[in-house]
């Protein structure tokens, strides 16, 4: 097993993470300190970081239903809330991908750096829903245009730009001033829907996700949190199956 893979997989940190901590030296494995992340790890190695000897944890896998408000990142300190201030865990847990403070709905937090990794990872490509109420009435070729893909900005200045996939959208209600729709992603730009809606004129005044892959939960209120079943940690197991096992 790859070394970072295996630190990620004693809870220290992603395969990312790890990998830079290796090549800053902060590394040893039976005395020695490696700086390269390809270096395997066999059983009864003894690997320390920082000076401090790691071993693989327990795996905490939870999904919690974020409320508008809360950020994701737990390295905001000046934040006054935060996912991890929700969630009663016994280990340091990840957030699997991100939800700005104003977006609300699921999220995943576990301490499986390797699965983190993968989830992640650009090769994969697990669909994530979500609920948005754009302002005004959706045109039918507002709709098209979301539905094909559009061009949004990935920096503030609008120096950089991005053509989004395509995605499947669905209008669930329309009311005076406002329209409900569902939107299938499966990739995440930062604020990819917000930034989506907008540029076809139609600004999103409330936002939810509501499943990632096949894992959902419409009994968990905003704030609540609970363990994944066996059977939903296989399933995003399977769906991230095949690369970067070596």
């Amino acid at each position: 097993m790859r070394l970072q893979k295996y630190m990620a997989q004693c809870g220290v940190a992603s395969r990312r993470g790890s990998e830079a901590m290796i090549a800053d030296g902060r590394v040893m494995v039976n005395g020695s300190v490696v700086d390269t992340p390809g270096v395997q790890v066999t059983p009864g190695d003894v690997v320390f970081v920082d000076g401090k000897l790691i071993a693989p944890e327990r795996k905490v896998y939870l999904l919690l239903n974020k409320p508008r408000g809360v950020v994701t990142t737990s390295e905001d300190v000046h934040a006054e809330r935060r996912i991890l201030d929700l969630v009663a865990a016994e280990v340091r847990l990840y957030a699997i991908g991100r939800l700005d403070k104003d977006t609300e709905g699921l999220l995943i937090l576990t301490n499986d750096g390797d699965l983190t990794f993968r989830l992640t990872h650009p090769s994969y490509h697990l669909d994530k829903v979500y609920e948005a109420v754009v302002k005004g009435q959706l045109t039918a070729p507002a709709l098209a245009a979301l539905r094909e893909g559009v061009v949004i900005p990935l920096d503030d200045a609008g120096t950089k730009t991005y053509r989004t996939q395509p995605a499947e959208v669905t209008v669930l209600r329309r009311k005076r001033g406002s329209t409900r729709l569902s939107i299938t992603l499966c990739e995440g730009k930062k604020r990819q829907i917000r930034k989506m809606c907008a540029a076809v004129g139609y600004p999103v005044v409330a936002l939810r996700r509501t499943a990632i892959g096949d894992i959902a939960d419409d009994t968990l209120k905003p704030g609540e949190w609970r363990r994944l079943r066996p059977d939903e940690v296989a399933k995003l197991r399977r769906a991230v199956q095949g690369e970067g096992d070596a």
